[in-house]
């Protein structure tokens, strides 16, 4: 197993974290459906990318621009730089953060330390040491969280409740119903994985072991971390007394300790910090991998171009500690404006899977999951979209999104047509020789 596991690193993140915290702190087990759903959509996603990148043996970006166009990968790749940008900034914030409460250390030395140990394990050793840190990181996260649930008290009959679908009305409840499923279905995920299994060497002949590596990593470990931190949350964070809106992961684990004990606290930072690693560390990967297969270059570090790209992205992130604000609430926005990016680059996969890009027909079980998670992926961005509109137009935030999902709505439309168009166009015949 591996390239899921990568995603999964970057899935099972801090912002991850963010979003299913101030669920639980705040609505209690209201949105426990959601995290359930967050897992599962996030397997189908990563499962339609896991089928494209295996039967095409390349990468989205290069079959775009031959199956659609380069205007289409153009702007693939601009979407995907910007939401891995923003959430490379905010996550390195979080794990300047946590190193500083640990240590004592301004947060601002330790995001530049944390940079510069990016870029040299990255440029250095290249995909086989992301692959690592996520199994191990991973691994050690969601036993971290587990671990916790055995000394936090949980209420199974309240938490049954939070199986039915409902969203609490407001911003707050949109935003944080985007952010836990951006969590899972993000654009960085779904167009990171056809270069992982690459840099793995898995061709078709691996589709077996690859749909497994999908539901071990993402419904398995992904599924399990969120439940894990979503009940500790709701059974010990949604109390009166706690603010939730002025939470921080830290100050989160933080409180953790006067309530439930110091084993609580400390196992929750270092699941904290372990997430924080294994995001960076495979979300620092994503960007660099579609630049350089625009661009024609080598996608590993054999070839010297793509390996200053990687070096330098993960440089960039030394800033984030300098990004005012706090983490957490900033977290949970990124998360939600990389959904935003997300259904785009859905439409370009189901649209690559059902053209003559891809060798073998989709399986139309495949196909419908692909429209519900769109359409779920679709409800979710445009709830939030609808709900920061509604609150003003005053915030450049809002205005930044506002703008940024017109765009990709557009695109996507255009490109349903264009392939509806295409599909209902008679076949030609070959001329007999």
């Amino acid at each position: 197993m591996g390239p899921a596991w990568v995603a999964g690193a970057i899935a099972a993140g801090p912002a991850t974290m963010a979003s299913v915290i101030t669920a639980g702190a705040t609505f209690g087990y209201a949105l426990l459906w959601v995290v359930i759903a967050s897992a599962v959509l996030g397997a189908v996603a990563q499962y339609l990318a896991m089928r494209l990148g295996l039967l095409t043996e390349r990468g989205i970006v290069g079959v775009v621009e031959d199956a659609l166009g380069e205007k289409w990968a153009w702007l693939l790749v601009i979407d995907v730089v910007l939401a891995a940008g923003l959430a490379q900034l905010v996550i390195m914030k979080g794990l300047a953060d946590v190193s500083a409460t640990v240590t004592g250390v301004d947060a601002r030395v330790w995001g530049i330390a944390w940079a510069v140990v990016l870029a040299v394990g990255l440029a250095g050793r290249g995909y086989q040491f992301v692959e690592l840190g996520a199994k191990l990181l991973v691994s050690g996260v969601v036993v971290a969280f587990v671990a916790s649930l055995f000394v936090v008290p949980i209420d199974p009959v309240a938490a049954a409740s939070g199986l039915v679908p409902r969203v609490p009305a407001g911003v707050d409840g949109a935003l944080v119903a985007a952010g836990i499923l951006g969590g899972a279905v993000h654009i960085t995920l779904v167009t990171m994985h056809s270069y992982t299994m690459r840099a793995r060497g898995w061709t078709r002949d691996d589709y077996d072991l690859a749909t497994f590596d999908v539901g071990s990593s993402m419904l398995g470990a992904f599924g399990i971390y969120s439940l894990a931190i979503f009940l500790v949350a709701a059974s010990v964070l949604h109390a009166p007394g706690i603010e939730a809106g002025d939470l921080t992961a830290v100050s989160a684990a933080q409180t953790l300790g006067p309530l439930v004990g110091p084993a609580a606290k400390w196992l929750f930072l270092l699941g904290l910090w372990g997430a924080a690693v294994s995001t960076l560390g495979g979300n620092t990967v994503v960007p660099p991998f579609l630049v350089a297969d625009k661009f024609g270059w080598e996608t590993d570090v054999s070839d010297s171009r793509y390996r200053w790209l990687l070096a330098g992205f993960a440089l960039v992130s030394a800033a984030g500690p300098f990004v005012g604000g706090a983490f957490f609430p900033l977290l949970v926005l990124v998360l939600a404006f990389g959904l935003v990016g997300t259904p785009f680059a859905l439409v370009v996969v189901l649209v690559l899977l059902n053209s003559e890009a891809v060798p073998e027909p989709t399986p139309w079980p495949a196909n419908l999951a692909g429209v519900v998670l769109l359409v779920v992926t679709v409800t979710t961005a445009g709830s939030f979209v609808r709900t920061r509109v509604a609150a003003g137009l005053r915030d450049p935030m809002t205005l930044f999104v506002l703008g940024f999902a017109a765009v990709l709505t557009l695109a996507s439309l255009v490109l349903v047509v264009q392939f509806v168009r295409d599909r209902s166009r008679p076949r030609r015949t070959p001329a007999s020789g």
